[in-house]
């Protein structure tokens, strides 16, 4: 098996608005190798794109970036909304974040990720002359777990999904539902490296080429579960206060007549 190696990218600027972000990162990385993957942090895409607002306006912008609310909890400095965005993504406060921003402002996550990922990826092939992959990555909490991780919200030039259903496990068993999210594994990884507060928002992964692919290959977007197979698509207050609506259930627990 070929060796793993990650490590975070020096030279990395300051990103104000109107920065040519594909150029910049192709000048730091410097020489790629055929089936190298790059990482970059979604901060910097949103700065690049002009996604930086007061943070006076948060309350609105989680508002405007919210398609549906999936659950809320009260506390002590206000209330968490877990929220779907219009990416898709359901994550708390709809990816609206002040971390890593100048004082006083927000930045919300890029347009289009995966579009923000194929720009960086066609800069990176044409400066080197091989085939690289492009991850742009994100930070969120998962349900069950502590803590958070990054994840893929962009991806271009490679696969973001390793499905292995109709393969065989070491013991000769048939796998029937396993699908690997390589691309969030790498952002994982990546973020290994990178840090919150290093000021290196971009990394590159060396070892796994069998996962770059064309630049048409599906995006990030494709490993968004789709609604009608969430299992979980509501929080338990939600989900309760639905069915008291729809008649499915009494306050006592019971289903009605």
């Amino acid at each position: 098996m070929t060796p793993l190696a990650v490590w975070a990218v020096e030279g990395i600027p300051e990103i104000v608005a109107g920065d040519d972000l594909p150029s910049i990162v192709t000048s730091a990385v410097g020489v790629l190798e055929d089936g190298d993957i790059v990482v970059v942090t979604s901060k910097i895409v949103s700065k690049a794109e002009g996604r930086q607002i007061p943070a006076d306006d948060r309350e609105d912008a989680i508002t405007a970036e919210t398609v549906r609310v999936v659950a809320t909890k009260a506390h002590a400095g206000g209330v968490t909304r877990i929220v779907e965005n219009r990416l898709g993504l359901v994550l708390a406060a709809a990816g609206v974040d002040s971390s890593n921003t100048p004082q006083g402002t927000i930045l919300l996550l890029p347009v289009d990720p995966d579009a923000s990922a194929r720009a960086i990826c066609t800069a990176l092939r044409l400066q080197n002359g091989v085939r690289v992959g492009v991850v742009i990555s994100d930070t969120l909490g998962r349900a069950w777990r502590l803590g958070q991780t990054d994840i893929a919200i962009g991806a271009a030039g490679l696969r973001v999904l390793d499905d292995l259903r109709g393969t065989t496990d070491a013991g000769g068993r048939r796998l029937d539902a396993t699908i690997i999210a390589v691309a969030d594994e790498l952002a994982g990884a990546a973020d290994l490296v990178k840090g919150k507060a290093t000021g290196m928002p971009v990394a590159v992964i060396r070892g796994r080429g069998d996962l770059v692919g064309d630049l048409d290959e599906p995006g990030a977007r494709s490993i968004v579960r789709l609604s009608g197979d969430d299992l979980f698509r509501l929080g338990a207050d939600e989900a309760y206060a639905e069915g008291l609506r729809d008649g499915r259930a009494d306050p006592n627990g019971g289903a009605q007549d």
